[in-house]
Formats: structure tokens, sequence, C-alpha cells
């Protein structure tokens, strides 16, 4: 009897055991096991390849290296252009005051007759010389500081660096030519400082083309 009930024992073991292995519990869990190997196959085939990827951040990269470059050179090139416009032009109220200085020394010389200063004694002559030099002296300073006198006379009118006050019929040169000065006009660097006051001719034959881009009064100046 126990050697029966041993060898039932035996098989229900073996039955178990090929029950474990080969029945429902066995293969749902192989196939769980086959879902989880699907699941990091497809997340190690869906990773980015890592050259690709140090390559576009070493584009970006590279991108915002080059943005930056550019920046800090446009930042030097305006820090500089402003530095010098702000040693050129400084003394522009300056200059511009000085100017009406200038222009009442100029205005008391013209004031004295031709006869007075023909005839005139020593002390005036002394004081007339003295007032002239004054002047000269005085444009020469703001010649050494960029101020420079404007020479329109025959000169197309140009509103940036003229003003017209009157016209003057003359048929004998280009319309809208400058003929006469009433005020010294004055540049400082590039810039007007102060437009020159003129007479324009009225009634002369029209410019060419070839005029009409001429005669500017800085390249007066550099000629």
């Amino acid at each position: 009897m126990s050697g029966t009930s041993f060898r039932q024992t035996n098989s229900e073991t073996v039955m178990t055991d090929e029950t474990t292995h080969n029945g429902p519990e066995a293969r749902e869990t192989d196939n769980l096991a086959d879902m989880e190997q699907d699941s990091v196959d497809a997340a190690v085939s869906q990773e980015p390849d890592q050259t690709e990827q140090l390559r576009a951040e070493n584009a970006e990269l590279r991108d915002r290296y080059l943005r930056l470059a550019a920046d800090m050179d446009n930042l030097r090139r305006r820090t500089e252009r402003e530095v010098k416009d702000a040693k050129s032009y400084a003394v522009a109220g300056f200059a511009r005051d000085m100017l009406a200085v200038s222009d009442n020394l100029r205005r008391a010389l013209d004031a004295i007759p031709a006869e007075v200063r023909e005839n005139a004694d020593a002390g005036l002559s002394t004081l007339i010389e003295g007032v002239e030099m004054t002047e000269r002296a005085m444009l020469s300073a703001l010649e050494r500081h960029g101020v420079r006198k404007l020479d329109p006379i025959g000169q197309k009118f140009d509103p940036n660096f003229h003003q017209a006050m009157f016209e003057v019929p003359n048929a004998d040169v280009p319309n809208n030519t400058v003929v006469q000065v009433v005020q010294d006009g004055f540049s400082i660097g590039e810039r007007v400082l102060r437009p020159a006051m003129v007479g324009v001719a009225k009634g002369g034959p029209k410019l060419t083309e070839s005029e009409l881009g001429a005669n500017s009064p800085f390249d007066e100046k550099d000629a």
C-alpha cells in the first residue's frame, strides 16, 4: 500500500511540474516577458543616435557663438562711432555761440565807411587792425577744432547747407546757383553747424544732371 501511494505522489508531482512549465500560467508568463522585451527594443530603437544629437548641439552652439560675435562687433563699432562723434561734435554748441561773436566783429568792421578807413588816424587804424586780428584768430581757433567756413558762391543751392533769402535775376548763370552770401555758413566735421544765408540766381538755364550731383560743400573742402 505504501509503495503504491508513493508512486501516485511522484506522478502528481511530475504532473504538477509539467503543468507549471507548460500550463496557462507558464504561457502567460512567457507572453509578459515577450511584451517587456518588445517594449525595451522599441525604446532602444526610438532613442536618437548620440552622434547626430551631438552634431545638432554643436551646430546650435556654433550658431549662438556667431550671433554673439556679430552682436559684439556691432556694439564695438557703434561705441567707436559714438566716441568719435562725441569728440568731434562736443564743441558744437560752444562753436555756434562763438560764431555769433565773430559775426558781431564782422558787422563792426563792415560798419566803418571806406573813407573813414582811408583817413583814420593812428589810434583808429590800430583799433580796426585789432578787431580784424581778433576775428581772424577766432576763426582760426574754431578751424583747429573742426569748424570750417562754407564757400557757396557758384555752387548749386542745397537746402542742407544753404538758406535762400532772396532771388537774383541773372540769365548768365544756371538757375538756383548761389550768387550772393548774406551770412557765412560753417560746418563741423561732416555736419552743418550753421547754414549760409544766400541769394540764388533766377532766370538762367537749368542745371544739367552732372551739375546736379556736383559741387558739394564737403567735396570742395576735401579737394
